[in-house]
């Protein structure tokens, strides 16, 4: 049976399933240093022992629920590990997913106590005051914060997110960590990009995942770029019950990516558009993108609909950025390599030499569903991404091959690229994603 699901920031939980319990979150930085040692021991051991697969599942669950009450930055590359093709290595990627996936629906929660001085602090009144009904229990718990269901004196059903107290400490834990930083990036891009420029750049998208009240506008942003398309929806804020660590939106109920996964054909490729039309309008005509694209950032309805959340984590997209990016995109339409070629490398930055031959190619593969629409994605597909940045990297050490750092910004396109096609790949149909383009670029004025 289908569970309703609820909003909140990158999870689902079905409300008739059972909760996590309560764990203190560390905040310290030598705490959760030391908590992540721990891990990668028992990992390498694990892996040691591959051939076992008690010892394999028995090492994922115990990393899972380390990275879970840790919450924070360690969670949230365990979610990656918990859906992105390729980021785990083969003999353990089943024990090692499986243990994970719970990271995207129910890490440990915060005491009800703590969470309702959250939101009396902020909001500046008491619980029963501000809301009509109130649920201590959370829906769901995750990276950043929790879910609690409540309804306005109006009636409406709304989600309540609330941050885990301390979690801005613990984030500022983990990004003062080289090490974790190093984790989240390497996921993404070549080590040998962790200059200050781009761990500063790390350091700020992370940072403003903390801060709800610049997530309520960007979501208010992105409803209004897809103002108008049936097939995309997103929850409205309830600014009046909104803050910096407390956003309220409507409730939102729909199906989960390995529902929807199970549905009919036609129901998929509806998902499939839906998904393409959101990112990439996003992009090309909104000029911003949504940076994290994992599974439960999505709920899907049963006549093709999208439900999307989760706008904490946005990059702009402007000047020669955007419009390089918009001329990449034409260029896979029109099927003009060389025009493709040139534009990338623009963006790029890219000075020849094998690492820009490389680079290219790496790149013209990623837009393989544009070329070659109609195309089906799948998860061997995102698999040869995922190997092709690593063969990326082995030329870094080259001498003279042209290495050269990516343009500020640019650190979590491969993080989006990564992600949203594994979304994609799970649903498994053939679409025609270039016919999608063509007709919001079209109407958005942006194509002939």
């Amino acid at each position: 049976m289908r569970a309703a699901l609820v909003f909140m920031r990158g999870m689902l939980y079905a409300p008739a399933g059972p909760m996590t319990t309560e764990k203190k979150l560390p905040e310290g930085r030598l705490n959760r240093f030391v908590r992540l040692a721990g891990l990668g021991a028992r990992a390498g051991a694990a892996h040691l022992l591959a051939r076992r697969g008690d010892a394999a599942a028995d090492a994922a669950a115990h990393v899972a629920e380390v990275l879970g009450t840790m919450r924070g930055l360690a969670a949230k590359v365990g979610q990656m590990a918990s859906y992105v093709d390729g980021f785990i290595p083969e003999p353990q990627r089943e024990a090692y997913e499986a243990a994970l996936r719970s990271l995207r629906a129910a890490a440990p929660a915060s005491s009800p106590a703590a969470v309702r001085a959250v939101v009396e602090e902020d909001l500046g009144a008491r619980v029963d005051e501000l809301f009509a009904a109130w649920d201590d229990a959370p829906f769901a718990s995750a990276s950043i914060g929790q879910v609690h269901r409540a309804a306005l004196a109006d009636g409406r059903e709304v989600a309540v997110k609330v941050q885990h107290p301390g979690i801005d400490r613990a984030l500022a834990s983990d990004l003062e960590n080289a090490g974790m930083i190093r984790a989240m990036v390497g996921a993404v891009a070549p080590k040998a990009l962790d200059s200050r420029r781009v761990l500063e750049e790390v350091r700020a998208r992370f940072l403003e995942e903390l801060d709800y009240t610049l997530e309520a506008e960007r979501q208010r942003y992105f409803a209004g770029v897809h103002r108008g398309d049936p097939t995309i929806h997103i929850p409205e804020v309830i600014a009046s019950r909104s803050s910096r660590r407390v956003l309220t939106a409507e409730l939102a109920r729909g199906a989960t990516l390995e529902e929807a996964a199970a549905r009919d054909e036609r129901t998929r490729r509806a998902h499939a558009e839906a998904l393409w039309r959101f990112v990439f309008k996003g992009n090309l005509v909104g000029g911003m993108f949504n940076a994290d694209p994992h599974p439960g950032n999505y709920l899907f309805h049963a006549d093709g609909r999208v439900t999307f959340l989760d706008f904490g984590c946005v990059e702009p997209l402007d000047g020669a950025r955007l419009e390089h990016g918009r001329g990449m995109h034409l260029a896979a339409l029109r099927k003009d390599e060389a025009a493709f070629a040139r534009h990338a490398a623009l963006i790029l930055g890219t000075r020849g030499g094998r690492f820009e031959e490389m680079s290219l190619a790496y790149t013209r593969r990623c837009f393989e569903p544009l070329f070659r629409a109609p195309f089906r994605v799948t998860r061997a597909y995102v698999t040869s991404l995922v190997e092709g940045v690593k063969a990326i990297k082995e030329q870094i050490l080259v001498k003279d091959s042209g290495f050269v750092q990516l343009p500020p910004g640019m650190v979590f396109l491969n993080r989006l690229q990564f992600g949203f096609y594994s979304v994609l790949a799970r649903l498994d149909v053939e679409v025609d994603y270039a016919a999608v383009e063509r007709a919001f670029l079209r109407e958005a004025g942006l194509l002939e």
